[in-house]
């Protein structure tokens, strides 16, 4: 089980998901090469053997990086397991170096690095269905 993040570029201005206009198609992260430095350079620690499914381990999380087979890529979902508010920390560090905003997948909305209440539901709610992370 994981909690679910959204990598992808929006407009300026936009503060929520519903703010998104019906139309809007974000443009492409890049083309794969482009995306996949800038991954590397923003976690240099993330496994990039697989170009379309890295890995990003933590101290207590892991991160999977869903990066697709289209090139170019036109964002990149992120499956985190674990605990640990820290795992915030390299979201953003990647969403920041592919120019994205992090869409929480589970709560629909926008968040921002203060923003943990998604993460800590989750986590939460884990716990309830299949017992605290190890």
């Amino acid at each position: 089980m994981s909690w679910d993040v959204l990598l992808l570029r929006l407009p300026d201005g936009i503060a929520s998901v519903q703010d998104i206009p019906d139309d809007y198609t974000p443009p492409p992260l890049g083309r794969r090469h482009e995306v996949l430095a800038a991954v590397s350079q923003a976690a240099p620690e993330t496994d990039l053997s697989d170009p379309t499914w890295g890995a990003l381990p933590g101290p207590t999380w892991s991160v999977e990086l869903d990066i697709g087979e289209e090139d170019p890529v036109a964002s990149v979902m992120l499956h985190i397991r674990g605990s640990g508010d820290d795992v915030l920390t390299p979201v953003f560090r990647l969403a920041g170096a592919l120019g994205c905003r992090v869409l929480d997948c589970t709560a629909g909305d926008l968040i921002t690095p203060q923003e943990l209440s998604g993460w800590h539901a989750f986590q939460a709610f884990r716990d309830r269905v299949i017992g605290p992370s190890r």
